[in-house]
């Protein structure tokens, strides 16, 4: 396994980082808790988790995610793990999370951190994460920018960032990042901090797989020239990119047992797209799933990849996948495909 610093930090992340966001639905904790040791076991040290896990998000579900996930670092030493969580915000009326006290002021950062130590069994946090923009911005399928949805009460970056500041001085957080933020709002929050001498972005976690290669337009410089971490989600595009559904879209999977969950792979040129991808893939050997993920964990800024499995299985395969080098030829007709379908799934 390879091992890449954490921006901005002393943090050594392994390449690969384990995905907990079916631990408590479509697994069991004691499955859970045998792909964390397996990841361990292949040099993972680097997990990622929510307070809204299990997905999709439910009343009955929350926080059991970060509750197996603690459970099973209590016997684990503690500074061998890279332990990244999240904060649900506002914008998605999850009025369970916190009472619906989901606003990224200080006294819900403040809440919602104590409750994740206190789940998590663990005294800090390595990478918290503010889950989504507060702001109006364009997530999770959307993508284009609506100005008469401008929310005037969301609060001000600079308010996020001094409540988080305040958790990293008092020990409780090792360090910040954001999750699908728009290229604005990751300016903005190193404008403010460079300005007001509060912490810095260490990590960004956006989506990012073949199908949805948005993150390369605008955000890679800003990671390339800022040095900032991208932390890539959903590589095998919600199982799509693995082609199990084309040869029988009812095949058992997160795309149909959560139909409606994630709109962006419910786009019209998402089956034609993966479709060609996959028998890409099978020309030059490879399975669908291997091409996939091997494009993604050696792209030259992703510093960590986020995996997920419901089986051992697949778990296997995904981490196995890093030794599949892509030759330059297969690079160059990916780049082909992409110019005819260009980001279906954004």
């Amino acid at each position: 396994m390879e091992y890449r610093t954490l921006a901005h930090t002393d943090m050594r992340v392994s390449a690969i980082c384990l995905g907990t966001m079916t631990f408590g639905q479509q697994n069991t904790e004691a499955e859970a808790h045998a792909q964390l040791d397996y990841a361990l076991a292949q040099g993972i040290n680097f997990v990622d988790t929510a307070e809204m896990y299990p997905v999709p998000p439910r009343a009955e579900t929350y926080t059991r995610t970060e509750t197996i996930v603690g459970n099973w670092l209590k016997n684990q030493p503690r500074e061998n793990i890279i332990l990244a969580t999240k904060a649900a915000g506002a914008r998605r009326n999850l009025t369970w999370v916190r009472d619906g006290k989901v606003a990224f002021d200080r006294a819900n950062l403040r809440a919602a951190v104590a409750a994740s130590l206190q789940r998590l069994r663990t005294d800090y946090i390595d990478l918290y994460q503010l889950h989504w923009p507060e702001r109006n911005t364009p997530i999770f399928g959307q993508y284009q920018f609506d100005p008469t949805q401008e929310n005037e009460n969301s609060v001000p970056i600079r308010a996020q960032l001094e409540a988080l500041a305040e958790l990293v001085q008092e020990g409780k957080i090792r360090a910040i990042g954001v999750s699908n933020e728009q290229p604005w709002g990751v300016m903005e929050f190193l404008r403010i901090a460079r300005e007001c001498g509060l912490p810095r972005i260490a990590g960004i976690q956006n989506c990012y797989n073949l199908i949805n290669r948005s993150f390369e337009f605008g955000l890679t410089e800003i990671v390339h020239r800022e040095k900032i971490s991208l932390l890539a989600y959903s590589p095998l595009a919600f199982g799509h990119l693995s082609a199990k559904y084309l040869d029988n879209p009812q095949a058992a999977g997160r795309a149909t047992e959560f139909k409606g969950f994630a709109q962006r792979y419910e786009k019209p040129n998402v089956a034609p797209a993966s479709a060609a991808y996959a028998a890409l893939a099978r020309k030059h050997g490879l399975t669908p799933a291997q091409m996939a993920l091997s494009f993604v964990y050696h792209r030259w800024f992703v510093t960590s990849t986020i995996i997920g499995a419901t089986s051992m299985r697949q778990l296997e395969e995904n981490i196995g996948a890093w030794e599949k080098l892509l030759s330059k030829e297969l690079l160059a007709e990916i780049e082909q495909l992409h110019l005819r379908y260009m980001n279906p799934a954004p």
